[in-house]
């Protein structure tokens, strides 16, 4: 399981009354996080996989940004040449590589998260979902003590910086629907992971 280092927290946004099963972030605001994290990194690497290309980035103690190549390419700027030397880096790309390939079931990359105080609560949760098992937005949303926070919980699910290493992929609807995916391609990458890890979805 990947470590988790907490940066200070703001506070957590209002709970808004919505269903437990809420879309994610909207893609301008995951762009602007990740050109945020993006400008801090000292190491980059690009890998290819069977879900499409995955930027890495890091800060040379940490996965700081996993971002799987859309259909217009990455949000992120990707360095060129590619930023030096990083064994997390390479680390991480050994796993990923374990992952889709070789069974692996979970990642001990370190990764560093930086949120409000309730992302971290969702994304800890995210992180406790073992291989080949789901959650539901409305049981994270009980498990954080805000049940009717379903936008909340889907955005912050949404916001996870580092998918796959913290599985994000791994939460459905109460009926076990796909109602989004802020990586890659949207749904049909996140069908792709469902169906990798034999989790029943629609």
């Amino acid at each position: 399981m990947p470590t988790l280092t907490d940066a200070p927290a703001a506070a957590a946004p209002a709970a808004p009354a919505a269903p437990a099963d809420a879309p994610a972030v909207a893609p301008r605001a995951l762009a602007a996080s990740a050109a945020a994290i993006a400008a801090r990194a000292s190491a980059a690497r690009v890998i290819d996989s069977p879900i499409g290309r995955i930027l890495l980035l890091g800060d040379g103690a940490h996965v700081t940004l996993l971002e799987i190549e859309g259909l217009h390419g990455f949000r992120t700027a990707v360095p060129t040449p590619e930023l030096g030397y990083d064994s997390v880096l390479d680390a991480a790309a050994m796993q990923l590589a374990e992952y889709f390939h070789n069974g692996r079931r979970s990642f001990t990359v370190p990764v560093l998260l930086q949120g409000t105080a309730f992302q971290q609560q969702i994304w800890q949760q995210l992180r406790e979902i073992p291989w080949g098992e789901t959650r539901t937005y409305g049981e994270l949303g009980i498990a954080s003590g805000r049940p009717t926070a379903g936008r909340a919980v889907g955005g912050a699910v949404g916001a996870n910086p580092v998918p796959l290493l913290v599985p994000c992929h791994r939460v459905l609807a109460g009926d076990r629907r796909i109602t989004g995916y802020s990586a890659g391609v949207g749904v049909t990458t996140k069908a792709q992971l469902l169906d990798l890890e034999r989790i029943a979805h629609r």
